[in-house]
């Protein structure tokens, strides 16, 4: 009862109320603001002392209000039709530029926003309304630290925000040019109503603080076929710039709305508004340009330790750990980290066509021009540096486009099997000869680049390094029918790699091998045989592993198992075949070379014994990579202890059998060596202090090769057989 009384009432109250002249009101206000400037003398009052707030707020209350109480929606109300036909837009755009009250950029920019965001009527076609938005963009984003830097990225936000509700508008902001080919619109096309020209003001009280002459004369609200801004140039500041400049703001807060809207901006749905941000706009190159800068800013030399301490960094947490310990450099290498990271996710977002031109620009200007002469450097320092970034980089890169441009800069194009005279000047060349560098700390950050480049989504790289020198098989003697199974051959004593000199030296297999999980696969017997194979490779005065429990077989096995998964799941697509390509026994031999990976990693294997502990650890995880590839030539080269190799070639198996025969050479030259090499493997545990021994990087080698052993065996098993049912392994306890 009481709420129809109330209404009632108020209903009662408002037809008294006398009706508002809106346009009248919105004059007034307007010419208030004029007028302040005819009148006031005071040069120092802030805008917001005086009344220049209230009179925008109540303007933008006004058109907020007319347009609500139109009864057709599209039609331009006549205050509307006042804003533009005086170009009221065009002089607060002048007064901004003249910071005058103190404050009244900010004023202007709030006031655009607020006009552009609330009112529902198509603005952003008419040019009374774009070219004062271009100029606007001008005047912000080009001093770091500016005072407005709020106002400004809220603006763009509006701008953005409707460039992705209406894509066609993406050139009226940038140059005020229509993209080529595309027809205008309705609304491109949209007069103001002949009534227009009756509510127009007379031409002397109408302010030209900038220049403009005055009247509905100067109004060109038909946009023509190309309209052309004097003033707007690439080169100079405009949404792009302005919105690169934000990006750069010391503070966050600005810094992330402006990649915010940047990346809303990429991913414009139009192909023609893509086309013309890539062609006609500094959009590629201003980010690339960025990304360069913020490497230059890096002091030259970075410890490969201090930029792996720095995984994870985020585009929208791109300040370094505090947790982290500090280094020179620490913050700017976090912001090149962040940025970059920024790039992959635009490319990620981004329209395809956008996508693809910013990852050629990147690699273009930050992989070719910035890293590669590092990467090429005689410098050692230069290299680590360099190669360490380049594996971070690796480590961040999602965008499938990046990815491709990452691939094609490291390993080139070339598709033909490898040769052993082949001595290319390519990159590739260079990064693979630096993982058997003489500098050890060269070999091991170039060994985990390679890593990283292997777990990456792109069958390339696999192809690349290995692949295209396995293709047909030329590893395998040609001429001797290959096995049926298993059974069928050599048992792993009759096996001439064992049986080459290495018997005399008092080698003798361990003749009980660690217990081989079940299967319920066929080939049991055969994966059986396959991991004893490995297992049995050291001897037992060789092995420590027995005296501790962390380091069980099993445990590989676990580990492996996941890595397999997650190994299948990334190949999945490839389509690789099932099967290793069925021997033409009446084919002729060719020569096979393992390809320079293969080359570098097995003469880094067959030093095992004589190099440092981490660098060995680096090898063998680069081998175990390699090893987990569900592809049946690579399952066989690497992981089939039994394979009839065509003569002058090695597998990793025999690589393995000759390092065990130098091994059983070399304790006989050590005294007490079981114990030395049990307390040795503790101290890697770091369950006794560290003391020097002597033969120290020996017995450092034969427990990393005890450990690898075990590792291949463990991938064998969860692999075997190569095709098949091994997916439906249920995962080890």
């Amino acid at each position: 009862m009481l709420s129809r009384l109330g209404a009632l009432l108020q209903e009662a109250v408002g037809a008294w109320e006398p009706s508002i002249d809106l346009l009248e009101a919105f004059v007034e206000h307007w010419k208030g603001i004029t007028h302040y400037y005819i009148e006031s003398t005071d040069e120092n009052t802030p805008a917001k002392k005086t009344d220049i707030p209230w009179r925008l707020k109540q303007m933008l209350d006004i058109l907020v209000y007319e347009e609500k109480q139109q009864g057709a929606a599209g039609e331009a109300g006549p205050c509307l039709e006042y804003l533009l036909q005086h170009k009221i837009l065009e002089t607060l755009c002048t007064l901004g530029k003249a910071e005058y009250p103190p404050g009244m950029r900010q004023q202007v920019f709030q006031f655009f926003s607020k006009v552009l965001a609330q009112v529902q009527h198509p603005l952003l076609h008419y040019l009374n309304v774009h070219r004062p938005v271009q100029k606007l963009l001008r005047l912000g984003g080009t001093v770091p630290g500016s005072l407005t830097e709020k106002e400004e990225v809220q603006f763009t936000t509006v701008l953005c925000s409707k460039i992705q509700q209406d894509p066609a508008l993406l050139t009226y902001i940038l140059e005020g040019k229509k993209i080529i080919g595309k027809k205008k619109t309705s609304r491109e096309s949209t007069t103001l109503p002949k009534e227009a020209a009756s509510h127009k003001e007379p031409p002397d009280r109408e302010p030209k603080l900038d220049g403009e002459p005055g009247g509905a004369q100067a109004s060109n609200t038909q946009l023509p076929a190309e309209t052309k801004d004097p003033d707007g140039g690439i080169g100079e500041s405009n949404l792009i710039t302005s919105l690169i400049g934000l990006c750069k703001s010391k503070k966050s807060r600005v810094a992330l709305k402006a990649q915010e809207n940047l990346l809303l901006l990429v991913s414009v749905a139009s192909q023609a508004a893509a086309t013309y941000l890539v062609q006609s706009s500094p959009c590629c190159l201003a980010i690339t340009e960025h990304l360069c800068q913020l490497y230059q800013s890096m002091p030259a030399f970075l410890d490969p330790a201090d930029i792996a301490a720095l995984e994870g960094i985020s585009w929208r947490l791109p300040s370094a750990p505090s947790d982290e310990a500090s280094f020179p450099g620490k913050e700017a290498l976090a912001a090149f980290l962040g940025w970059f990271d920024y790039c992959d996710h635009l490319i990620m977002e981004a329209h395809t066509v956008v996508a693809d031109a910013l990852a050629k620009a990147v690699a273009e200007k930050l992989f070719v021009e910035t890293l590669q002469p590092q990467l090429l450097h005689v410098c050692e320092q230069s290299i680590l540096t360099s190669t360490a970034l380049l594996t971070a980089l690796l480590r961040q890169l999602r965008s499938p486009a990046l990815l491709r441009e990452a691939v094609t800069f490291l390993l080139g194009t070339e598709r033909q099997p490898e040769a052993p005279e082949d001595s290319p000047h390519t990159l590739c060349a260079h990064l693979i000869g630096h993982c058997d560098h003489l500098s050890d700390e060269i070999s091991i950050v170039s060994l985990r680049l390679f890593e990283e480049l292997l777990q990456k989504p792109h069958e390339w790289i696999i192809r690349s390094l290995i692949l295209r020198n396995l293709e047909g098989r030329p590893y395998v003697a040609r001429g001797l029918p290959e096995p049926e199974n298993y059974e069928d051959t050599l048992d792993l004593e009759e096996d001439p790699y064992f049986t080459d000199g290495f018997l005399d030296s008092g080698f003798q297999p361990s003749s009980k091998p660690p217990p081989v999980p079940p299967t319920n696969l066929d080939g049991k017997t055969a994966v059986t045989e396959i991991v004893n194979s490995f297992l049995c490779l050291v001897p037992e005065e060789a092995k420590t592993s027995a005296f501790l429990e962390e380091t069980g077989y099993d445990t590989y096995v676990h580990d492996a198992y996941g890595l397999f998964q997650e190994c299948s799941a990334r190949v999945a697509p490839w389509g690789w075949p099932l099967g290793p390509t069925p021997l033409d026994p009446h084919e002729p031999e060719r020569p096979f070379f393992e390809g320079h990976f293969f080359q570098v990693l097995f003469d880094r294997m067959s030093r095992i014994l004589d190099q440092p502990y981490s660098l060995n650890l680096q090898v063998t995880s680069v081998l175990s990579r390699l090893a987990l590839f569900p592809h049946p030539h690579i399952h066989e080269y690497l992981l089939d202890p039994y394979i009839n190799l065509a003569p002058g070639c090695r597998s990793l198996f025999s690589v393995l059998v000759r390092v065990i025969g130098d091994l059983m050479q070399r304790i006989q030259r050590v005294p007490q060596f079981p114990g030395k090499l049990l307390l040795v493997r503790k101290q890697l545990m770091g369950q006794v202090p560290g003391e020097q021994l002597d033969h120290q990087t020996l017995l450092q080698g034969v427990v990393v090769l005890e450990e690898f052993c075990k590792e291949l065996a463990a991938i064998a098993f969860v692999k075997f057989p190569p095709h098949g049912p091994h997916l439906n392994l249920s995962p080890p306890p």
